[in-house]
C-alpha cells in the first residue's frame, strides 16, 4: 500500500485551492483533491507567531508520482514557502486504491 500518498498543502484562500485542485487532476498528477474550506493557522514567521486563515489541501496520488507533483506545487503555489508534506498510504480501499493508480500518470 506505500505505493501511494495523500500530500497535503494549504493555500490562502479556497479559490486558489480549487485552481490547484483543477491543475493538478488536469495534468494526471492526482486521482483527487480535496479542497476544504477556510481553517486558522499558527505559525512561527520571520521571527513572529502568525495567524492566518488557510485552506487545507488534501491530493491523493501515486508515491512515484511525488517529484513532479511537488515540482509543480512549488510553481504554481502563492506561498514563498508552501507546505508540501506527504503522508504514506498504510491502508485503505483496495478499489479505491486501484482507481488512484489507475487515473494518474
Amino acid at each position: 500500500m506505500t505505493d501511494f500518498l495523500v500530500v497535503l498543502t494549504t493555500v490562502p484562500y479556497e479559490r486558489k485551492g480549487w485552481d490547484i485542485a483543477k491543475i493538478l487532476v488536469e495534468e494526471k498528477l492526482a486521482a483527487c483533491v480535496t479542497v476544504s474550506p477556510v481553517s486558522r493557522s499558527f505559525y512561527w514567521w520571520e521571527d513572529s507567531i502568525s495567524e492566518d486563515k488557510e485552506c487545507v489541501v488534501i491530493v491523493k496520488t501515486k508515491a512515484a508520482l511525488y517529484p513532479r507533483l511537488e515540482a509543480r506545487l512549488k510553481e504554481i503555489h502563492p506561498y514563498t514557502v508552501p507546505e508540501i508534506i506527504a503522508l504514506p498510504v498504510v491502508q485503505g480501499s483496495e478499489a479505491y486504491l486501484k482507481w488512484v493508480g489507475k487515473v494518474t500518470s
